[in-house]
């Protein structure tokens, strides 16, 4: 039998472009997304399963249960979006909180404990670099990956069972539609991104971030608005 992925964000970007790899290596994959996968389709796959709902919906819990009612291997969250500061209206800002943080914490509600009823499984969440940053252009963005990134660190650091793994992913720009602002430095492309994924599930890490250049450069940024 294959292993089950459950991807949560695949319409696009680095979710889809996972799906698709994991596809090619014989995975059963489960996609969830709030709107349909655009070319290349993996509906077209015998493997793949895909769900229509938002995150944030009251039945996304109810869908994301019966996705891993089955058994799940690896569970990835990169669901996520970031939308320029416009200090008139901050409702884009207050979703990327609802998105990027609660819809994370959503999944693990769901997706870990059943993992460590079943004694196996690898929870990922995606965050990015920018979670130890003060940010003027997307403050939400910022503030919602550092929530992720400390709150997934700490269920790693509760998690003692050795079959089960939480795993933070810290990435810094990638070629996504969620590129934005004047200054992207060091941009790593969706195959790259999907590659350190997929060094992710095999060496199973707490916590990586790429590029370890821009990992390095943050550091240098964050003690500079202290």
């Amino acid at each position: 039998m294959p292993q089950h992925a459950v991807i949560v964000g695949n319409s696009d970007g680095i979710g889809l472009a996972l799906t698709l790899r994991l596809l090619d290596e014989g995975w059963s994959v489960t996609g969830i997304s709030r709107s349909p996968n655009p070319d290349p389709n993996p509906k077209t796959h015998e493997q793949y399963r895909h769900h229509v709902v938002d995150v944030t919906a009251p039945e996304y819990a109810t869908i994301l249960r019966g996705a891993v009612s089955d058994g799940v291997d690896v569970c990835v969250y990169a669901a996520g979006i970031g939308e320029l500061l416009d200090l008139t209206d901050l409702a884009d800002q207050t979703r990327a909180f609802e998105v990027n943080l609660t819809g994370a914490a959503r999944t693990a509600e769901v997706v870990l404990p059943a993992m460590v009823k079943a004694g196996r499984g690898h929870l990922i969440g995606l965050s990015s670099l920018a979670d130890v940053l003060i940010s003027p252009e997307s403050p939400s963005y910022a503030a919602s990956k550092a929530g992720l990134s400390s709150y997934f660190r700490g269920l790693a650091a509760a998690v003692k069972l050795p079959g089960v793994q939480v795993t933070t992913v810290r990435l810094g720009f990638v070629n996504t539609k969620m590129a934005k602002g004047s200054w992207l430095p060091m941009m790593l492309s969706t195959e790259k991104a999907v590659d350190i994924l997929m060094h992710c599930l095999r060496v199973r890490p707490k916590v990586i971030s790429r590029p370890r250049r821009m990992a390095a450069l943050v550091r240098v940024l964050r003690a500079l608005q202290r």
